[in-house]
């Protein structure tokens, strides 16, 4: 019964921890995608995050002046040249 308890409480952890990174990316245009936690070579630990997805443009990218991160509110500060 212990291992059965143990099992339920880390499914439920990950369920609490899943469920607002599926629920807050927006979808469409501004679509987000998630990168898993890793460690640098450096050993610096990078946790898991999201960014905006990848395509051909670094117009669109939410650190590009003139756009913002929906999720900090964070006014974009890269000039592109």
């Amino acid at each position: 019964m212990n291992k059965l308890k143990k099992t339920i409480i880390g499914l439920i952890a990950a369920i609490l921890i899943a469920t607002p990174i599926l629920f807050l990316a927006p979808k469409g245009v501004d679509a987000a995608t998630r990168v898993k936690s890793y460690f640098r070579k450096s050993g610096t630990f990078v946790a898991t995050h999201l960014r905006s997805t990848s395509n051909r443009t670094k117009i669109d990218n939410w650190s590009t002046k003139g756009n913002y991160n929906p999720y900090t509110g964070k006014k974009g500060y890269k000039v592109i040249r």
